[in-house]
């Protein structure tokens, strides 16, 4: 409570200055481009390369060779320098869907299974029931004999007899009485015998009928087929409820046969099966498992569990809601415009599968005095396990061979074509859902002709969003200093930034030596950098550029060529005896002489809009008062001086008030701040001169 003033003296007041800047959301890097598994075209962050692996998997074959895609070796990258979120879309080729779980049945029959059933005369054609004549019905290998006297002839005793003569009836009840387990008998009109299986089903098909004498009836030799059994419908459980891939692609599949310990000929490390380990018809409850698709029964690799859920919508732990339904997909508007759709009433907790249908919900399982439903309990699902399969999509189809690493060219880049990135390219321009501060597609190149419109695109598109950087590769490998300074002068954005030449390194999930563009690794120098300062310093240099991770560049520039790619807007990457691979140039695309033709400052702006925005964002539709304008003020200032402190900036002022917010603008509903700032420029060019003195010279002061 402040000191009230009445009679003279001295008063103390605080004033608390020293409230900590709230920091900025942090923006990571985006990737786009293919991968082995995961979402198509759905923006997705992970935030460390076992996550990017889990969700989006790492090697996979074609053409007889292990191969991974640039996106996982800039993954990879990305993260091993420092980066913390990485937000990764999918590219394809092709028509990709997810996997389905095959049944996970329960004890409700969905369809009802029938009997094989059909009939026959006897007289006319077939033989007539006569001491030396019978039929013989035959079941999976066994022979059932009726005849019409018994004990006649070498007939076996423990053979069936039709007892009572030539009656039909009689023969019906014979065999009904005698072998009712497998099929049963009815007269029918006139002679007619009329046989049905005694269990629904398929087998029932193998029942067959023969007739003949008696000695052919006992040596199984020239019998008269007069009937097969047929119709039958197998019963059909229930399918409880349905789960679905988060992933997609043919890879997700692990349908096949299991051997006998457990192993399924088409599980691989990559897809999953489930598993049903407990279920408690009385409680309602039961465990789901996600289990690896290559485990075995002995050595189970669970993935995840989900212990005590129910089908009861009502509850807490039902599985809709445990294991989350909702989905995403693509959908484009009148307006052409694409955008993700998220499908579905519950977040996804699981990280590889999602409730794509619950079909035998048990909506108030119990009843008043608390005991199950009768009706609700067959509808849990059994004890068991299976595997997912009907996935479409393949990486390369059943033969091709694509273009990696080096080979890659302007129709085949790692298999794709540049036209299926341009759902992707178009989804993430969107600033409002996706957050990043540089974006890459490692596998495009500008020099390239079907390429070229793509990159352009990307860049438009950053540039309009105003708060990240492209970093693009300008030609394939192999090419000449000339030909990357022409492609680089085809653009001009300090948006973007082009590096060169390309790098061999050591794929870090196949363990081979593979050449790759400079875009692949340039997202882990950033990341270094604004771990070690801060993103308004140079990412370049031996003490922020080195790029431990390569092996050689594609040639060693001397000096004269770096001065030529510097000048044509291309940041060399030298290779010096004592440090190996470094980024040596940090310079922009923009082609006219600014600032912002450096990055350092571009990103600089990036990370001041990025935060100066955020606190602008919590004053739209706040009142247009000097106290609102106060606030704002009271919470970028403090940030600008920590910059400054941090060198990020010589000097700054921060206008808003009666100057610029004069009453026809608050009657336009506008609230206008100006932020001038000086950047801090880099030492980039170091001059150092020798003066040699003669003896007795007096040193300059």
């Amino acid at each position: 409570m402040a000191e009230q003033i009445v009679s003279p003296g001295v008063f103390t007041r605080e004033n608390d200055q020293s409230f900590i800047t709230q920091n900025p959301i942090q923006a990571g890097a985006a990737i786009i481009g293919p991968t082995a598994q995961g979402p198509v075209e759905i923006p997705t962050l992970v935030t460390s390369y076992s996550e990017f692996k889990n969700k989006f998997g790492s090697t996979f074959v074609s053409g007889n060779q292990t191969y991974s895609y640039l996106t996982s070796i800039s993954a990879y990258n990305y993260f091993q320098n420092g980066g913390t979120t990485l937000l990764v879309t999918r590219v394809v080729t092709g028509s990709f869907t997810s996997a389905n779980s095959t049944d996970i049945t329960n004890g409700v029959p969905s369809v009802t299974g029938g009997p094989a059933t059909g009939s026959f005369t006897f007289g006319g054609d077939s033989p007539e029931l006569t001491g030396d004549n019978g039929i013989r019905i035959n079941y999976n290998g066994a022979n059932y004999l009726f005849v019409s006297g018994a004990g006649e002839g070498d007939i076996p005793a423990d053979n069936l007899y039709f007892y009572t003569g030539s009656d039909l009836n009689g023969l019906a009840e014979n065999i009904n009485d005698n072998v009712s387990t497998l099929f049963s008998a009815s007269a029918g009109s006139g002679l007619e015998l009329q046989l049905s299986a005694s269990f629904n089903g398929t087998n029932g098909d193998s029942i067959t009928v023969t007739t003949g004498s008696l000695s052919e009836l006992l040596l199984a030799e020239g019998d008269t087929e007069i009937l097969s059994l047929s119709g039958s419908v197998n019963d059909v459980l229930g399918s409880a409820f349905v789960l679905k891939t988060i992933s997609e692609g043919t890879l997700m599949n692990s349908t096949g046969s299991e051997d006998t310990n457990g192993s399924l000929t088409n599980g691989t490390k990559d897809n999953v099966r489930w598993e049903i380990s407990q279920a408690d018809t009385s409680s309602g409850t039961f465990t789901l498992l996600i289990r690896r698709g290559n485990d075995i029964t002995n050595e189970k690799v669970v993935l995840e569990t989900f212990a005590n859920i129910s089908l009861d919508p009502e509850q807490d732990n039902y599985l809709g809601k445990i294991v989350g339904d909702q989905y995403q997909q693509v959908q484009t508007d009148s307006d052409g415009n694409n955008y993700v759709q998220v499908v579905g009433e519950y977040p996804n907790r699981s990280k590889y599968v999602y409730v794509s249908a619950i079909n035998y919900p048990t909506p108030d399982f119990f009843d008043n005095i608390g005991n199950a439903k009768t009706e609700f309990t067959a509808s849990i699902p059994v004890v068991g396990s299976g595997s997912f399969g009907l996935a479409t999509g393949d990486l390369f189809g059943s033969s091709r061979t694509a273009n990696f690493y080096n080979n890659i060219d302007n129709t085949d880049s790692q298999g794709l074509e540049a036209a299926n990135y341009t759902t992707a390219i178009d989804l993430i321009k969107n600033k409002d859902e996706y957050v990043y501060n540089v974006v890459t597609v490692p596998g495009l190149v500008h020099a390239f002709g079907s390429h070229t419109s793509e990159i352009s695109t990307l860049v438009n598109n950053t540039q309009n969003r105003g708060d990240a950087i492209v970093v693009a590769d300008m030609v394939g490998y192999g090419s000449t200093i000339s030909a990357v300074t022409t492609q680089a002068s085809a653009i001009n954005s300090s948006y973007t930034a082009t590096y060169w030449p390309w790098t061999q390194i050591i794929n870090p999930d196949t363990g081979k030596t593979n050449w790759v563009p400079a875009s692949t690794l340039i997202p882990g120098v950033y990341a270094a950098n604004d771990r070690s300062s801060e993103p308004w310093f140079a990412p370049a240099g031996i003490n922020r550029g080195g790029l431990t991770q390569v092996i050689r560049p594609e040639r060693k520039l001397q000096r004269a060529d770096r001065d030529v790619l510097y000048e044509g807007n291309v940041n060399p990457i030298a290779n010096f005896p004592a440090t190996g691979p470094v980024v040596f140039g940090q310079k922009t695309l923009q082609k006219r002489a600014s600032a912002l033709d450096r990055v350092n400052v571009r990103r600089l702006l990036i990370a001041l809009k990025g935060f100066i925005g955020q606190v602008a964002n919590n004053l739209v539709f706040e009142q247009n008062t000097q106290a609102t304008r106060n606030n704002f003020l009271a919470q970028v200032n403090p940030y600008l001086e920590s910059v400054q402190q941090r060198q990020g900036v010589y000097a700054f002022r921060v206008v808003m008030d009666d100057t610029n917010n004069t009453p026809d603008v608050i009657d336009r509903n506008q609230l206008i701040g100006q932020i001038f700032i000086q950047p801090t420029r880099t030492a980039e060019f170091i001059i150092l001169d020798f003066n040699v003195l003669p003896t007795g010279a007096e040193f300059p002061s």
